[in-house]
C-alpha cells in the first residue's frame, strides 16, 4: 500500500529537520523512512531578506539548483495532518520558503517528496546551534561521511545566546536515557 494510500505523504529534510527531535517538535507523525539524495542541487545558507531576525539567529538551510551537484537528506512519513504543522513551521504562509515536489534518490529506488526552497535567498551563514542541529541530524540518520565532513565545514556567525536547540536538548537527552 503506497503512502498516500495511508494518509501519509514523504518529506525530504536537509537542514534541521534530519534532527528527528528537531522535527517531531511540531510534527510528532514523523517517522524516518530512509536516507536519499537529491541530485543537481545545492545545499545552502541563508535568509528570505537581508536582515531579518528569526529564531535561529543566523542563516538556514535551502536547496538551490546546481546541475552536477547533490544533497543528501533523510526521507521521513508524517501523516496528512501534519502537512499545515509542517508548512508553518518552514513559514510558506509567510512567503519564507515554497513547497516543491521532488525526486529523491534511495537505494530503494527514486522516491517522490515534498521539500522546501527558500523564496528571495540571500547568503548568510548559519549561527553555532543551527549548524551543530544539521550535523546532529545527519548523523543520527547516517548520512555518509563525506557529506558529513562538509557539514562540518561550513562556517558559522559565531553567535552565542538562546536558540531552538535549547528546547530541543532536553528532548535528546531524555531519548537517549530510553536507549
Amino acid at each position: 500500500m503506497s503512502a498516500a494510500a495511508k494518509g501519509l505523504f514523504m518529506y525530504f529534510a536537509f537542514g534541521s529537520n534530519l534532527l528527528k527531535e528537531r522535527l517531531q517538535l511540531a510534527n510528532p507523525s514523523a517517522t524516518f523512512l530512509t536516507t536519499g539524495r537529491l541530485k543537481d542541487y545545492e545545499l545552502n545558507f541563508g535568509l528570505w531578506e537581508q536582515h531579518v531576525e528569526n529564531s535561529w539567529h543566523g542563516g538556514v538551510a535551502t536547496i538551490q539548483s546546481v546541475p552536477g551537484s547533490e544533497v543528501w537528506g533523510v526521507i521521513w512519513t508524517l501523516s496528512n495532518e501534519n502537512l499545515s504543522s509542517l508548512d508553518k513551521q518552514e513559514g510558506v504562509s509567510q512567503g519564507l520558503y515554497s513547497p516543491l515536489e521532488v525526486l529523491v534518490e534511495t537505494d530503494e529506488g527514486p522516491m517522490s517528496c515534498r521539500t522546501y526552497q527558500m523564496n528571495n535567498f540571500h547568503p548568510c551563514p548559519p549561527s553555532p546551534q543551527y549548524k551543530e542541529v544539521v550535523c546532529l541530524g545527519a548523523e543520527q540518520n547516517g548520512l555518509p561521511v563525506e557529506y558529513l565532513k562538509r557539514l562540518d565545514a561550513v562556517q558559522t556567525n559565531n553567535y552565542s545566546g538562546p536558540s531552538i536547540l535549547d528546547q530541543i536538548r532536553p528532548v535528546m537527552m531524555k531519548n537517549s536515557e530510553k536507549i
